[in-house]
């Protein structure tokens, strides 16, 4: 299940499509010389771990004009992700944001001119290490380096960049380093390059659930909540969900409506996913869950738990679960559902232990949490899921667990955890 193009990566896409266009009217002409065109290269950048919060740290950078001639006038830009930013800047290089957009967290950019001529066959690197600065949320981020000949227009692509910001401080400039050898070249393979840089952080993923009350044929509405309470954002892989929760409903009810972002495993147990493949401090996301109360069971609770992959920077597991409970009023079972304390705060547990689904057989095989990944989510998905009808299947009367559990199998072997954004379009049309 992939993330369906984004209306701003549609027009991008239509953009490419005209200059592509441009371009083979242009192949059709006759040539008027044979410039060759620049081959500039980045050093391959070594991934930076380990740094701390709120510290600055350097990176060394290397450039390669790959070519045979003299370039002139060359621009770097290094880009980072929100957990970053420049720690001093450059009187030559400009300095601006690109807001988030399709499915890519917000940029802090530097664009550098390099009014400087570049030999061919020669290394050059900064006359010292790039220089930059963690934030206190800082956790799993990266940096962006490219090296070209146009100067880079922030404003192209419709990326809603704000307005450059000129530097302040000496000259960004590079130094001859010495003439290339084969294994120059073959460490400036492109003219960008990118590095993971990670920080020693923590951030504290929690669940909340909600206590409710009602009589046999009333609809109430359950709010599963996750945060992030910090001090880091996480940040994971693109097109993936940031986390993965599993909710199992309460004996005796039944769903009329599921979020947008959730899929049946069962027609007890749903999985959800996030709207980025990033969550920053203090976000998060909101479930809610339309129940319908069948039969009067007393007390009746159902559990909310993370699935997904291991979370190693989060160490507090007192808000990895929490309880749906409903009073449903007196009844002949008051037992609950699956052994659930009542409570409505979890005390630990995962979702592979099939928590508290109390359909029995095929329910229990829904619990792995195994889907998902880190990330990435942002935004929007196609395929395995369904969009619009896969929260209602209780509302519909099927009784059959077969096809949701082939239906759990596909969602388990398509990557799970996959970021919901044409849900997200979705639930802001139907109110979800």
């Amino acid at each position: 299940m992939r993330i369906t193009p984004s209306r701003r990566r549609t027009l991008r896409g239509s953009t490419a499509a005209v200059a592509a266009t441009a371009l083979v009217a242009l192949g059709a002409a006759p040539a008027l010389a044979d410039e060759p065109e620049p081959d500039l290269g980045v050093g391959t950048i070594a991934p930076i771990k380990g740094v701390q919060a709120g510290a600055a740290f350097s990176t060394p950078l290397t450039f390669l004009n790959k070519g045979t001639e003299e370039v002139p006038v060359s621009y770097v830009t290094y880009a980072v992700s929100p957990g970053l930013k420049a720690d001093e800047t450059y009187k030559n290089c400009s300095y601006y944001t690109i807001p988030s957009h399709d499915e890519i967290p917000d940029e802090q950019v530097a664009a550098c001119k390099i009014d400087q001529p570049l030999k061919p066959g020669v290394v050059y690197g900064t006359e010292k290490p790039l220089s930059l600065k963690a934030l206190d949320s800082a956790l799993n981020d990266d940096l962006r380096v490219t090296i070209g000949v146009t100067e880079p227009d922030p404003d192209s692509g419709d990326t809603g960049a704000d307005e450059p910001v000129p530097g302040t401080g000496g000259e960004f400039t590079l130094v001859e380093k010495g003439p290339a050898t084969d294994a120059d070249r073959a460490n400036h393979p492109e003219s960008a390059a990118s590095a993971d840089v990670t920080a020693a952080n923590t951030a504290d993923f929690g669940l909340t659930g909600a206590e409710l009350k009602g009589e046999p044929g009333e609809k109430v509405t359950a709010t599963v909540k996750f945060t992030n309470a910090g001090p880091a954002r996480v940040q994971g892989a693109r097109d993936r969900s940031v986390a993965t929760v599993d909710v199992h409903i309460p004996k005796g009810t039944s769903v009329v409506k599921a979020h947008g972002y959730c899929d049946a495993v069962t027609k007890t147990h749903y999985r959800c996913g996030t709207s980025q493949s990033w969550v920053d401090v203090n976000g998060g996301e909101s479930y809610d869950f339309v129940l319908r109360i069948d039969k009067a069971v007393g007390r009746t609770t159902g559990e909310v738990s993370f699935g997904g992959p291991e979370r190693p920077f989060d160490r507090n597991a007192a808000n990895d679960t929490a309880q749906i409970v409903i009073d449903t009023g007196k009844g002949s079972d008051t037992s609950g559902s699956s052994g659930s304390s009542g409570s409505t705060g979890g005390t630990g547990g995962s979702s592979s232990t099939g928590g508290s689904d109390t359909t029995g057989g095929t329910s229990g095989t829904g619990g792995s949490g195994s889907s998902g990944g880190s990330a990435g989510t942002g935004g929007t998905t196609t395929g395995g899921a369904t969009p619009q009808t896969g929260g209602n299947l209780a509302a519909t009367g099927s009784d059959s667990t077969a096809p949701l559990a082939g239906m759990a199998a596909a969602a388990v072997v398509a990557g799970g955890g996959i970021v919901w954004a044409v849900r997200r379009r979705s639930a802001a049309q139907t109110g979800n």
